[in-house]
């Protein structure tokens, strides 16, 4: 076996062994050659080894020599090849075909039956697939196999069925269900649990009914085995909607097998009965109240059973049980099971809107986990820490002595957390000595781990601007450093931000910038850099410093790079004076590049410069003003202008107007986890659907132009994210996505049917505003069916009245509706007449001036605040003593107007007492919002003051803005 593995790492262990084939009578030659090799490459072994004397030394090494390092090397390559390795297909099935044909060879030679069932095992493994007579031939071949009572090849044959079943003609599957059944009543508990995990594997909805009995017995079965293969098909089944009812009919014996001795079992069983009861939300809570006191067995159970209840505590934590649940997590953290620990310590660190006192249990049981000689502990113990670290920073601080001793722990991954943990608890005056203590670790992890490290220290410099000098070092240090695209982008891009947040870090991290594109490989990162030097550079202390690295990007560099580099000069030179006529000079080198658009961007340069130095261009825009969109939005506005092009020429002011994503989103996703940290997360107990981003209700506005009926409409003004206006576990599931037009709303929902039998037909929607009656449908587009889990759409095209830009409409789903077959889901008697029904909907639908408002950031607030004037002004003070910190409050204000900050205003620096925070939006119609406010926590210590401006060049528009925060 020594050398059947070819591995020279264990002829080298066989080399140390006693006198034993040591003339190559244990092994043969193989042996012999191996272990020549073994011994010439560590001198002496044999001899300290073994008093081999010198003759057989000599024998050794002069056999050694004969045959050969390639020899050997290749032995060993042969050694590791897979005894199926060049099977082919039709040799395999022939021989099957003929072997489980032969009544005599099932019977009597059940090891050659089982070899060939591997064989087809392994041509499946390897993507052979069986059509046509061959699947039909050894399909029926292996049903012959049942013939045999060997147990072994029985295993097989239902291993077999099992993976070729779905391949098969149903009908030719069906041939098997009779002997599976006679398995699965037989005396062998073993025949009986494969017999029936086979079965609900192959078996359909509409058979499911006949062998339902046998199933809900094998439930309660004595014997662990039969009770849990069961319970498992149980849960399989239960993911199905067509064969769900069925299992639902074992709800009693489900319910009695979760106090079955077995821990599998008890596990399986409170899996099915969640899943039977999961539509349910007073049923789980009384599952989780009646399991929660009493004591199963099963550490897997157990930990299910917390994660039902974090469930239930992340959907209603004011629920009137929560205390007990709350105490039932409590309570696991003294369980003798160290997976129930970590999973109840994991639950209580995630709920909602939890005190730091509430989670101090879990930190405590998880510090002791710290120092576990079991690696996986102190990985799950410090990825939970890492996750409270970013909100509960102060809690963790207890525990930053025992994560510093694992900065050297030799697993990489929970080196890494502990750093990144370390670095979200450090205090400023840590921070040095943690800097020290990463730049000895991070040269020895991958990108991916420097990744995450890189990011913590981002967080770091922005909660402690005043320690940016020795992070932008470190970040510095570390750009030079060998490194993939990346993590040099990260990197980059994490300079950047805290150029941008932290005033006094613009100097010193264009420098460090400077110095890496001086030797940079990634054409994307030099160019990036370059551009960002061309809007930074010329407002800093010394613009001059920075030309020299411009200017041999344009000597040494590609033309991508070069191209960069030539527009930078050019920004320098139109907004310095005094290096006005240097650039000049240096441009002028570009005029003869070998690349086209090199050649173009230096003669517009040079153009305007020289016309600024000889006073005949004044407006330098052209260099210096950046489009009005960022890259995204200006594709999607183009990509909207293309379906429905406006008249005249294609300018900016003639594009749609496309909203920018909205800051706090970006913000949740600078601080989510991701890379290391993402992909060693556990997905939690409650995962809600990812968010409606831009581009998305962008494609909904696009779709909305393919509907001829809307073509008179014009342009989409606006199309807002969907709104949810019944709950998730409603018989009809609607959500409503509002497309403004300039005179028009165009409502447009999507309606789910989740009952399986139900056919659904003309479905249509009702809105209507008691309030305001001027709200009048001109046309309803209705759904023709409604098919069960098909989404449909439905539209309602609404006038909007003059002036007016909010309403909250009553909306009711109509339809006619016939019985269909859960299964096929056609209608049971396609002659009988549908009835007519109607389901108001749980929530209303509002219209405010929100919808009317698009997030659009300007590149200049100052001076377009100063072009729009004060004549429109709206000025006022707000109290906000609902909010209790200055993110709070601006996140707030920033949805409530439904305006986007510019400039970065909206971002708070640690520990901050006040706030300025400028905002923008397009109004419909065109008409530009602007919005200045200062923010400050309350003299009285709750609550957040506001004094806001507004203006605009329609005095109304000022005045409905306001409105929205009074």
């Amino acid at each position: 076996g020594t050398w059947a593995a070819g591995s020279l790492a264990s002829g080298a262990e066989a080399a140390r062994r006693p006198l034993r084939g040591a003339r190559g009578t244990g092994h043969g030659p193989r042996s012999s050659t191996t272990r020549g090799y073994t011994m010439s490459a560590g001198a002496g072994a044999g001899e300290e080894e073994a008093p081999l004397g010198s003759s057989l030394m000599s024998s050794v090494m002069r056999e050694f020599k004969a045959s050969g390092l390639d020899k050997a090397k290749s032995e060993d390559e042969e050694a590791v090849i897979s005894p199926y390795a060049g099977l082919e297909k039709s040799s395999v099935l022939q021989e099957a075909s003929a072997a489980f044909n032969d009544p005599q060879t099932v019977k009597l030679e059940a090891n050659k039956c089982c070899l060939l069932i591997t064989k087809l095992l392994y041509l499946l493994a390897q993507g052979e697939k069986f059509e046509g007579r061959d699947a039909e031939g050894v399909f029926f071949a292996v049903t012959k196999l049942f013939q045999s009572q060997n147990t072994a090849l029985r295993r097989m044959t239902y291993l077999f069925i099992k993976e070729v079943a779905e391949s098969t003609d149903p009908e030719n599957v069906i041939i098997v269900i009779q002997s599976l059944t006679k398995d699965m009543n037989s005396n062998v508990d073993l025949y009986r649990a494969n017999a029936i995990r086979v079965l609900c594997k192959i078996i359909d909805a509409s058979i499911l009914g006949q062998i339902d009995r046998y199933i809900k017995q094998a439930v309660v079965d004595r014997n662990a085995l039969v009770s849990a293969s069961a319970l498992i098909c149980g849960n399989q089944m239960a993911a199905e909607p067509a064969k769900l009812e069925v299992v639902r009919r074992w709800v009693n014996e489900v319910q009695e097998s979760v106090n079955n001795k077995s821990e599998m079992v008890q596990y399986q069983a409170l899996a099915l009965l969640y899943s039977i009861k999961a539509h349910d939300r007073l049923a789980v809570g009384r599952i989780v109240q009646q399991f929660s006191r009493a004591s199963l067995a099963s550490p897997l159970a157990v930990c299910l059973l917390i994660r039902y209840t974090s469930k239930l505590l992340h959907e209603d934590m004011d629920n009137a049980n929560a205390r007990t649940a709350y105490e039932f997590l409590e309570s696991c953290l003294h369980h003798k099971s160290e997976m129930v620990i970590l999973e109840a310590a994991r639950a209580m660190c995630r709920l909602p809107e939890v005190t730091p006192q509430d989670i101090m249990p879990a930190i405590t049981v998880l510090q002791l986990f710290l120092s576990s000689p079991k690696p996986s502990l102190r990985f799950a113990a410090v990825r939970t820490l890492n996750e409270v670290a970013m909100k509960h920073p102060n809690v963790i601080t207890r525990a930053n002595e025992d994560m510093e001793t694992l900065i050297t722990d030799s697993n990489k991954s929970i080196a890494t957390l502990a750093i990144t943990t370390l670095l979200k608890t450090g205090s400023e005056n840590s921070i040095e000595k943690l800097m020290k203590q990463i730049s000895g670790f991070i040269a020895d992890i991958a990108d991916e781990f420097k990744i995450v490290v890189v990011r913590a220290v981002r967080s770091l410099c922005i909660k402690f601007p005043a320690k940016q000098r020795v992070l932008l070092n470190f970040l510095s240090s570390i750009l030079r450093d060998e490194g993939g695209f990346d993590f040099k982008k990260v990197v980059v891009d994490t300079i950047l931000q805290l150029i941008d947040r932290i005033p006094n870090a613009k100097e010193a991290g264009l420098f460090h910038l400077c110095e890496f594109i001086e030797d940079c490989e990634f054409t994307s990162l030099s160019a990036q850099i370059l551009h960002v030097l061309g809007e930074l550079g010329p407002t800093t202390s010394h613009p001059a410093k920075y030309i020299r690295f411009v200017y041999n990007r344009i000597i040494l560099e590609n033309a991508h790079v070069r191209a960069a580099a030539v527009t930078a000069l050019g920004k320098f030179g139109s907004q310095v004076e005094s290096l006005t006529d240097s650039i000049i000079v240096l441009l002028e080198r570009s005029l003869n590049d070998v690349d086209d658009e090199v050649r173009d961007r230096a003669v517009l340069c040079l153009h305007v410069l020289k016309g600024i130095s000889t006073g005949s261009i004044t407006n330098k825009a052209i260099l210096t003003d950046p489009i009005p969109f960022n890259i995204s939005a200006l594709q999607r506005s183009l990509e909207l202008y293309q379906k429905r092009p406006s008249p005249g020429p294609l300018t900016f002011q003639a594009l749609p107007v496309v909203e920018n994503s909205s800051p706090a989103d970006e913000a949740e996703e600078e601080e989510a986890p991701d890379g290391l940290e993402a992909s060693m997360d556990l997905a939690s107990p409650s995962e809600e659907p990812a968010p409606e981003t831009a581009g998305s209700t962008s494609a909904a506005a696009a779709e909305l132009y393919n509907i001829p009926e809307f073509a008179s409409l014009g342009s989409v003004f606006k199309s807002s994210k969907p709104v949810k206006l019944t709950e998730d576990v409603a018989e009809y599931v609607v959500s409503c996505v509002k497309h403004v037009f300039a005179e028009h709303v165009v409502l447009q929902f999507t309606v789910t049917n989740t009952l399986d039998d139900q056919l659904l037909s003309n479905v249509s929607i009702s809105v209507e505003d008691p309030e305001c009656d001027e709200w009048e449908p001109e046309l309803a587009l209705p759904a023709d069916s409604l098919v069960y889990g098909v989404p449909s759409k439905t539209y309602v095209l609404l006038r909007r009245p003059a002036g007016v830009f909010a309403a909250s409409f009553s909306v009711e789903l109509k339809f006619a509706v016939q019985e269909c077959d859960p299964t096929t889901h056609e209608a049971v008697d396609p002659d009988e007449e549908a009835v007519d029904e109607e389901f108001p909907l749980d929530y209303q639908l509002d219209l405010d001036h929100t919808d009317f408002t698009a997030r659009v950031p300007v590149s200049n607030f100052r001076n377009v605040w100063e072009s729009v004037g004060k004549d429109n002004e709206a000025l006022a003070k707000f109290e906000l003593p609902q909010h209790k910190t200055l993110k709070d409050a601006i996140k707030g204000v920033v949805d409530l107007l439904g305006l986007i900050p510019c400039e970065g205003t909206d971002f708070v620096q640690h520990n901050a007492t006040a706030q300025n925070v400028l905002l923008s939006g397009t109004f419909l119609g065109g008409h530009q919002v602007l919005a200045r406010s200062a923010f400050s926590l309350a003299a009285t210590g709750s609550g957040v003051d506001l004094k806001i401006a507004v203006r605009s060049d329609d005095h109304e528009i000022s005045q409905l803005v306001m409105e929205a925060i009074s």
